[in-house]
């Protein structure tokens, strides 16, 4: 009977004393969430799109540093166009006057 006894004390404590581990673990995961939660939402709530545009002669124009390009228009009624580099709007058709670029980043109020 004190065999039993024992064998059950040993595997009864451990397993209490895992189980309150894991409870402590999630309440501090849980609290460490909320804190997580809480600093990206009041930095996103700052976060605004600022958004400027440029222009230039001929078929390219680049986005001031930091800020990427948008949507680009070309004079001549040229309607192709990419983005070169991630930051420059070229127009495709030959003979292009002009190009401009809408050019936006993320900034914090």
């Amino acid at each position: 009977m004190k065999a039993a006894v024992v064998l059950l004390l040993t595997l009864l404590v451990p397993a209490y004393h895992t189980e309150a581990q894991c409870i402590i673990d999630n309440v501090v995961d849980l609290k460490v969430q909320a804190a997580i939660s809480s600093i990206v939402s009041s930095t996103l709530g700052k976060a605004k799109l600022l958004c400027q545009d440029v222009s230039a002669r001929g078929a390219l124009v680049s986005c001031p540093a930091g800020s990427k390009p948008m949507g680009c228009a070309c004079g001549m009624g040229c309607g192709s166009w990419d983005i070169r580099s991630d930051s420059t709007c070229h127009c495709q058709c030959s003979g292009i006057d002009w190009t401009s670029a809408r050019c936006c980043k993320i900034g914090l109020e």
